[in-house]
Order: structure tokens, then sequence, then C-alpha cells
């Protein structure tokens, strides 16, 4: 069993002696390109031959966005939280979530890599190839880089991932969110998708044909696929440390119904197990999107609806036992 990843709020808190070995980034997602470097981030520290040699992760709370454009709504694939977690089972040592702010994006690159090395005991910097740090991205490769043969660490530049001829980015796992193509998407990340959520009161219309939901409460900068219905594995909890059931998940506004707002409804399948009460509410769920069923329609009346919503569960039944 690997060892639970070791979580600082700031750089300056850690105050590693050394040698680390380090990736920077935002790493939402953390999909197959952030993997490979993970992969080699542990390659790099195992060849040191240095007993003592840790393995750590940089990722920014709030998303630089937030602080360079305010204004423009910001959809993530993942938490701070969630990626140094999926970095920690990937074996990573250390995780920072260092608080981006107007101080932190004044930094220039020397500034920045001085406090890497005064905190951390930076061996060396493992990056992709467009990488760049500090402020208006002066800390190109060449420069840190050259800051490194001064400062006592070395750059890592590995190549782009490419899979199925796509080249691996957060950019492309959420367009292939936004048409739905979840299955894509999966291929990208390494895993499916996921979303968390909080369970809350619903209108219950859902017990009345038999299919009974949980209605979620997910983050609002969190990133949903688009609205249809899908095949989904919904955890009590967080993946691999609950219990999972085979579910059927509708994103939408319910057209038929009210068509107010956007909700996130689960059916569980053979849930409540024996001998539990099924009482969900409050607790914390995590729906993985496996396959799209199909768009968000209208129905001429209700019972056309129903009609269709078994036709859907029977559908995602047979996805998920295949």
């Amino acid at each position: 069993m690997s060892k639970a990843i070791q979580i600082y709020r700031d750089v300056r808190e850690a105050n590693l002696t050394g040698p680390t070995f380090l990736t920077i980034g935002n790493f939402d997602g953390l999909h197959r390109g952030h993997q490979a470097l993970i992969a080699q981030l542990q390659r790099a520290a195992a060849e040191g031959g240095r007993p003592d040699a840790c393995t750590a992760l940089i990722t920014f709370e709030p998303h630089p966005l937030k602080l360079f454009r305010p204004e423009m709504p910001l959809q993530l694939l993942t938490s701070p939280q969630e990626r140094v977690e999926l970095a920690g089972a990937l074996g990573v040592d250390i995780g920072i979530i260092h608080p981006f702010d107007r101080q932190t994006a004044g930094l220039s690159p020397r500034d920045f890599m001085q406090m890497l090395v005064d905190h951390l005991g930076l061996a060396a910097l493992v990056v992709g190839p467009d990488f760049a740090l500090g402020r208006n991205r002066a800390g190109t490769l060449d420069v840190l880089a050259q800051l490194g043969e001064e400062l006592g660490y070395r750059v890592i530049v590995i190549d782009p991932v490419v899979c199925q001829g796509e080249e691996v980015r957060s950019l492309a796992v959420r367009e292939h969110l936004q048409t739905g193509d979840v299955v894509r998407a999966a291929k990208l990340l390494g895993r499916p998708y996921s979303a968390p959520g909080v369970v809350i009161p619903g209108d219950r219309r859902g017990r009345t044909i038999g299919v009974p939901t949980a209605n979620l409460d997910t983050p609002a900068d969190r990133m949903l696929p688009t609205d249809g219905v899908y095949a989904t594995w919904t955890w009590l909890g967080k993946p691999g440390d609950a219990p999972r059931f085979a579910s059927a998940t509708n994103i939408g506004v319910r057209p038929t119904v009210d068509g107010t707002h956007r909700r996130v409804e689960t059916h569980l399948f053979d849930f409540p197990p024996p001998g539990e009460s099924g009482d969900l509410y409050g607790r914390e769920l995590t729906v993985q999107f496996v396959e799209w069923l199909r768009g968000e329609q209208r129905f001429e009346n209700f019972d056309a609806l129903v009609v269709q919503i078994k036709s859907d569960l029977v559908r995602a039944r047979q996805i998920l036992q295949n």
C-alpha cells in the first residue's frame, strides 16, 4: 500500500532538505499528459541514487485565470485537492497547493526559483515543452535552465503526450465533455470523468414512477458534460474509498417537467442494499460518466417521458455490465 501524500498549502511551509524532484502547473484534470510528467519525475528521482530523494508537485489555488481574467467563467475538471490526491495515488510524495495571488504573480523567475531551492531543496524541475513561469511568463525554458546552472538544479523537458492522434490537454478534455463524448474524455484522462456533489432534496417525482434519484448540488465551478442522459457509476463518497453502484444520470433542465434550472440527478441501481435505509441527504457522492445515452429532449407528456426513462435504465445497465 502506498503512503498518503503529504500536503502543504504554501511552498514556504515545506522546508524540505531535498533532493526534491518537482513538477509545476495547474494540472487541471491530472490527465495522461500530467501523468507522464509524474512518471518522468519518479524516474529522475530513482536515477539519482539518493535514498532521501522525494518527488513533489505544485499546483495553484485559485486558478491563475481567476486573477488575470476574473470576468471569465471558469469550469474546472478537478479541484486543487483532487489534483494532489490523484498525484499521491500515483506515488508522488509531496503535494503543494500554493496560493496564486498578486504577490505570486509578480515574482520574477529568479525569485520564484530561489524560493523553490530554499524551501524544497530543488534538484530537478520536470516540465512540458510550452512551460513558462514568473511575471509575464518571463521564465522560459532557456531562462530556467540558465538559472538552474546558477542555483544548482536541472531542467528536464518531456514531449507532449498524444493519444490516438490527439495531443492530451485539459482544453481537449473540456471540448469532448461539451459534446457529451465522455468516452473520448476518459481516454485522455486515463479514467472516467467524475463530478462530486452533495445530495439535496428534490421534488421526489422519481419515486412516483419507481425511479428515485439523488439530486446533486455540484460545485459552481465544476465542469459538467453536456445535457443528456449517461450510463454512470456513482460512489457513496470518493472513488475507490466507498461503495460503488451502477447508475444512470441525467443532466439538464427537465423540459417535460418544468424546464426551470439545470439539475444533476442520478438513479442508483440496486440501492439501497438490504438492511440500509437509503437516506442519502447531505452525503457527498461522486458520479463517474461512462457513456452518453441520449441528449435531453422534450416529450409530449409525462407518460412518454416515463417510457423513455425505463428504456434508458435498461441501456445503462447493459453498458455497465459489459
